[in-house]
Formats: C-alpha cells, sequence, structure tokens
C-alpha cells in the first residue's frame, strides 16, 4: 500500500500524534541576554501545549518555546523534507506508529546518554508497552509522553441478567456472555462487534492467544496455529449470529438501546457514551480485557525523540526530561485529556474516576506493533484476507498461508 498521508498511518492503531521542534537559534533578550529558542510543531490545536511551554519557560529563564499548530495531512511530509535536508527539529514528539520509518532513515537519536543523565527518562517510570514503542534495533530512540489501549465497556444491567455483573474475564465467558446475550435479546440482538476493519482488534487477540504477529527474526506467523486459532475464533462469532457482519450499525446507539450489550474501544468513548446516551448512565462501565493466554492489549499514543540533526541536543534533552514529568504530563492530561505514559501519574486523583482507571489498568498488560517499518502494509493485507475469509467465505489456513506468504515479500524474506 502505498503511503498517503500520516493520517492513514496513525487511524489504525492509536488515536492521534503530535510533532514538537525546531532548530533552536538565539536572538538577544530584552535584558540584552541570549535567548535560546526551542519551535515546536504540534499537531491539533496548540492550546493543549500552550500550557505546558510556559510552564518550561518560566522554569528555565532564556528558553523561548514558540509553539506552532500543523495540519495533520502535512506534517509527515514537512517531517520527510526535514530529515532529507537535515534541517529540522530539535525535538520531535509523534505517534508511536512512526517510530520505525523515521528510526530507520536515521532521523532520531539514540537516547541511551541522556537516560543515563536525567532521571525522568528512566524506562522503569514509563508503562512497559510504551517503552517498546520507544526501541528500534537496540537503540531507545524515544521517551513515552502520552498513550492509549483498548478495553471493554459493557452494559452491567444486561451482562448481570446472563451472569456477568463486571464483565467477561476469559475467551470462554466472552463466547458464553455473548450467546446468552443474543438468546435473551432475540432478532435484532448482538453481543459485540467484532472490529474486522480495525487492524488492532484482531491484532489483540492474536497476542492474547499467544502469536507473535512477526517474530524477533522478521519472520511473519499469520498462518501459525496461535493466528489461525484467533481467526477461527472471531469468525465464529460471525457464523453464530453474535456479531453484525455489516458496518453500518451504531455502535453507541446499539449500546444505549441495549441491542449490543459490549464493545472494546479506547478512553475517547467515555465521554462519546457519556454525551449520546446520557439515558444508561449508571448502567454501564469499562473494565480490562477478557483473557486467552494473557489480556494483553494494544498500546498506542505518542513519544518524544530527538532529531538526530539538532545542535541543540542538550537543550533538546532537558526539554524531553520535563515533558518526561508527573507536572508535565498531567498539564497535558488536563488540556487534552490525552492519558500519560507515566505511571506514577496515575496516582493522582485527576485519574481516580473508575472508567478511567479501568483504562490504567489494561495499559498494564499491553503491547505495540511489531516495530517494523513495513508493519502498515502488512496490516492493511491482514484486514483484508480477514475480510475474504468472513465475508468472501474462504479458507481459513488457505487464506492465510497468502497473507504470511504476502508479509515475507514486504519484509523482504523471500
Amino acid at each position: 500500500m502505498k503511503k498517503k498521508t500520516g493520517i492513514t498511518v496513525l487511524s489504525t492503531l492509536l488515536g492521534f500524534s503530535v510533532i514538537v521542534a525546531g532548530c533552536g537559534n538565539s536572538n538577544e533578550g530584552a535584558d540584552g541576554g541570549d535567548t535560546k529558542t526551542l519551535k515546536v510543531w504540534f499537531m491539533g490545536t496548540s492550546d493543549t501545549v500552550d500550557p505546558i511551554a510556559k510552564m518550561y519557560e518560566e522554569q528555565n529563564p532564556g528558553i523561548k518555546v514558540d509553539v506552532q499548530a500543523i495540519p495533520w495531512d502535512s506534517a509527515h511530509d514537512k517531517l520527510l523534507t526535514a530529515v532529507a535536508s537535515k534541517d529540522g527539529p530539535d525535538v520531535v514528539q509523534m505517534g508511536t506508529t512512526w517510530i520505525p520509518e523515521f528510526a530507520a532513515a536515521g532521523a532520531l537519536m539514540d537516547l541511551a546518554p541522556y537516560i543515563e543523565q536525567y532521571p525522568e527518562l528512566q524506562p522503569d517510570n514509563f508503562f512497559e508497552g510504551a517503552v517498546q514503542t520507544t526501541q528500534y534495533e537496540g537503540k531507545t530512540v524515544g521517551i513515552p509522553f502520552y498513550v492509549e489501549t483498548r478495553a471493554m465497556f459493557y452494559r452491567t444491567d444486561l451482562l448481570a441478567e446472563v451472569g456477568y455483573p463486571e464483565g467477561p474475564k476469559t475467551w470462554d465467558e466472552l463466547k458464553d456472555a455473548s450467546r446468552k446475550l443474543v438468546e435473551k435479546g432475540g432478532a435484532g440482538h448482538y453481543a459485540l462487534p467484532v472490529e474486522g476493519k480495525d487492524s488492532i482488534f484482531p491484532a489483540i487477540f492474536a497476542w492474547q492467544n499467544g502469536s507473535e504477529l512477526i517474530d524477533e527474526n522478521r519472520q511473519p506467523q499469520y498462518n501459525q496455529p496461535a493466528y489461525v486459532e484467533m481467526v477461527e475464533y472471531l469468525k465464529s462469532f460471525y457464523d453464530e449470529g453474535l456479531s453484525p457482519l455489516g458496518t453500518d450499525l451504531d455502535t453507541v446507539s446499539a449500546f444505549k438501546e441495549g441491542t449490543m450489550g459490549m464493545f472494546i474501544s479506547g478512553p475517547w468513548m467515555i465521554q462519546t457514551v457519556k454525551d449520546k446516551a446520557p439515558e444508561i448512565d449508571g448502567k454501564w462501565a469499562v473494565t480490562t480485557l477478557p483473557a486467552k493466554e494473557t489480556n494483553v492489549s494494544s498500546i498506542g499514543g505518542s513519544n518524544m525523540s530527538i532529531f538526530s540533526y539538532t545542535k541543540n541536543a542538550d537543550e533538546a534533552a532537558k526539554f524531553l526530561s520535563f515533558m518526561a514529568s508527573q507536572e508535565a504530563q498531567l498539564k497535558y492530561y488536563e488540556t487534552s485529556n490525552s492519558m500519560p505514559a507515566l505511571k506514577a501519574a496515575w496516582e493522582n486523583e485527576a485519574l481516580s474516576d473508575p472508567m478511567i482507571a479501568a483504562f490504567g489498568k489494561q495499559l498494564e498488560t499491553t503491547r505495540p506493533a511489531p516495530m517494523v517499518k513495513e508493519y502498515e502494509e502488512i496490516a492493511q493485507a491482514a484486514m483484508a484476507s480477514f475480510e475474504q475469509i468472513t465475508v468472501g467465505g474462504a479458507d481459513i489456513q488457505s487464506e492465510l498461508d497468502k497473507l504470511n506468504e504476502k508479509a515475507n515479500d514486504l519484509l523482504g524474506n523471500n
């Protein structure tokens, strides 16, 4: 698949991303001293990061953080231009799925020396899944900033009626609860949507069943027993009428009306459900995902990196250490509702809401998409194969053999 824009990459596995930075420069300040500027290219609206920039400036006299909002559709190309010219950002705050591409291009600095210098940058401070998104070919090329993951939304009243007041905890319980919900509800009722057009959805279930998708030797695992069994399991929800086969059903409306008892999504859906379905306030909750071998979920969000060609590496590292602090990450949560990657921040009262806390619990068991630059194309191929099996009726093993061969081609293994 051709890369169209950065939007294509980030919409698959995570939420949104940001780019921070700029070539620093020095200007004479009002007091006659030098003022060093760190330019910030920010994806979205600058008002979410402006307060953090001001906090940094107040704590670091002589530093000016210049924030500029950048449109999504031009951000990827703008950064590519910076890489090509070797004249671009000092610090880059970018979505986790862009890390392999830009790390492979040599655009992201190895942060090992600064991790030793600044305690705030130590990997143990962050959720393990988030740390994995900062690694590329043995180097640490980023520091986690904010995170997102997927968890289970469920109607507490409906699930209680079928024996699962706290939601299903295993794959077997998920199937049992689904069957009972549909049997009780009758025609037009479903248990949960199986999101075949969202590549991270089957990936989560594959990981839970022990599949690596792509192993440490860059060998795809799409035709191996663990992945095959996962596809069979998810296909059974379609076959038994537990999940809608089409994509026309409005999940939130169905959840409100009680014709859909569960769905898997990210923290952004909390406010959506509250706004669009106030009638069911107190009748729904969020919990961690059901488990097979594990209950692992995906992790996305954004990381902070230093551009390899910066002339201000030391100042950039100091800025990263601030952005990794509890003060900065909680402020960003306040301005953007983006969940902090820093584990200690989750002890703050601001994240004590039970629904948010459920995501915090899920974040303890997460992993990123395979950190290979070819993964986006492979994920697209995997979605196409899943559709061929579930909608087109293709033989599961044969179709997954073809998928695995295509993945090998994309990885350059053939």
